[in-house]
């Protein structure tokens, strides 16, 4: 350890939220009473080491269903779908081959879900604001007919949107966007679209809003800024940009703390630390006990809002959560 000083601002709240939670109970549980293999559509939150960890106990981690083996006479396996959502042609696709599936989808995103299909059940065009390719955005967009769901990603996309039908409208978003982005894109599709409507309640969840308001308290007070998470997480990436846009140039992603380039830091005397919603806290732990083997560390916490969200286990998994 050197005798440099470092105080490292711990941005709270920060790690798993309760989506997060539920879905790695789900797998855990489902283990639990039914025994390994557990299978598992796609990675279970964008983790690696929580993968991994869920791999070790037995699970086993599929993109498609039809990598799943035929469950042999009498013994089901189940089949779990991710935190972030599936399209609906997935559980049809699980039905027709009669398996066993348990679905962790984020009751937030569900409720993403059931707006689109209000709205295409009232005979408007939905437009989602979200990320191509993305797990969650996939999976919103297959809950509707191929057309009558419009992806935008910027304010740019709706300039050159085009719409069935100006009157009959409504926008929802991914759950994992970055809060101002995205109010820049609402405010620039009802510039263009004065009746769209949008969602009752903010479709952006509260663990994504939290963890940005906590990243946007202790920037401006760091010379650094880490961020705990995976590459392919949406969330982890908007908590390095909202670092970079509200007075910390210098922010970084990384998955844990042997990934560090520690001559990064060299020369800051404050680094702000945070996590994105599917990073564990013990990674969190990992990068300070890293920062305290090369600094004279002090730590000081900064919590913008306590957390209390929990979410139902489905049924099918409550006696052995009981």
């Amino acid at each position: 350890m050197s005798n440099e000083k470092l105080t490292i601002l711990l941005a709270a709240p920060r790690g798993f939220c309760a989506g997060v939670d539920r879905a790695i109970q789900i797998v855990e549980l489902a283990l639990e009473k039914y025994g390994a293999p557990v299978y598992v559509r796609h990675e279970i939150v964008h983790n690696k080491y929580v993968v991994d960890n869920l791999k070790a106990k037995g699970a086993v981690f599929v993109e498609e269903l039809d990598e799943i083996p035929a469950d042999k006479e009498g013994d089901k396996r189940p089949v779990i779908f991710s935190a972030h959502g599936v399209p609906k042609a997935v559980p049809e696709s699980a039905e027709e081959r009669a398996m066993f599936y348990v679905d962790a989808t984020c009751p937030l995103v569900s409720k993403v879900h059931r707006e689109a299909e209000r709205h295409y059940k009232n005979g408007q065009q939905v437009v989602l604001i979200g990320h191509a390719g993305h797990p969650e955005v996939i999976g919103t967009m297959g809950q509707l007919p191929e057309a009558a769901v419009l992806l935008v990603e910027t304010v740019e996309d709706v300039a050159t949107l085009s719409v069935d039908d100006e009157g009959k409208l409504a926008y929802c978003t991914q759950t994992t966007l970055s809060v101002d982005d995205t109010a820049a894109i609402v405010e620039a599709l009802q510039a263009k679209f004065s009746n769209i409507q949008g969602p009752h309640k903010e479709d952006i969840c509260y663990a994504t809003t939290n963890r940005q308001a906590a990243v946007k308290a202790i920037a401006p007070d760091s010379d650094a800024v880490i961020v705990i998470g995976a590459p392919n997480s949406s969330n982890s990436n908007r908590l390095v940009e909202v670092a970079r846009l509200h007075g910390c140039e210098k922010a970084l992603l990384v998955q844990r703390a042997a990934d560090i380039d520690w001559s990064w830091v060299d020369g800051a005397q404050t680094l702000g630390v945070t996590a994105g919603a599917s990073a564990p806290e013990i990674l969190v732990d990992e990068v300070i006990e890293a920062a305290k083997a090369r600094f004279d560390v002090s730590i000081r916490e900064v919590a913008i809002t306590q957390e209390n969200v929990n979410f139902k286990i489905p049924k099918i998994l409550k006696e052995q959560a009981a």
